[in-house]
């Protein structure tokens, strides 16, 4: 079963797993003390978005005592990268390299980001040499 790209969850359940890859693994009270600095919620919905993002297979839990600890079956890395996948592909046609372009020309970027996406391109043409 395919996993559903995040884009795809709603705001409350994006703010879930963000706090469990923050945590690394929590309980949902732990996940609902966090999200609750900023916003009153109860604590049934914060379970209800943490059983929904289990069955979608983002998070999978082990009991400990009473308690559910929910751990994140994806990096946020992995799902960044699916996800960036899919914007090149929806808004440039696949192209990496128009994605590339318009970030640079149109972008604001500092000598020390330009800096460092030399680097990587370096380390890219390195790599491919290996």
């Amino acid at each position: 079963m395919r996993k559903k790209s995040l884009d795809h969850f709603g705001e409350l359940q994006r703010a879930v797993i963000e706090v469990v890859w923050e945590l690394g693994e929590a309980s949902v009270r732990q996940v609902w003390k966090r999200l609750c600095r900023n916003k009153e919620l109860a604590y049934t919905t914060v379970l209800t978005a943490m059983q929904r993002l289990e069955r979608a297979g983002w998070l999978k839990h082990r009991v400990e005592g009473k308690k559910h600890v929910y751990l994140p079956t994806r990096t946020r890395a992995q799902a960044g990268a699916g996800s960036v996948k899919k914007f090149v592909q929806r808004m440039f046609d696949g192209n990496a390299l128009m994605l590339f372009r318009q970030l640079v020309e149109e972008g604001e970027l500092s000598d020390g980001e330009l800096e460092e996406l030399q680097q990587l391109i370096n380390k890219k043409r390195e790599d491919r040499r290996k």
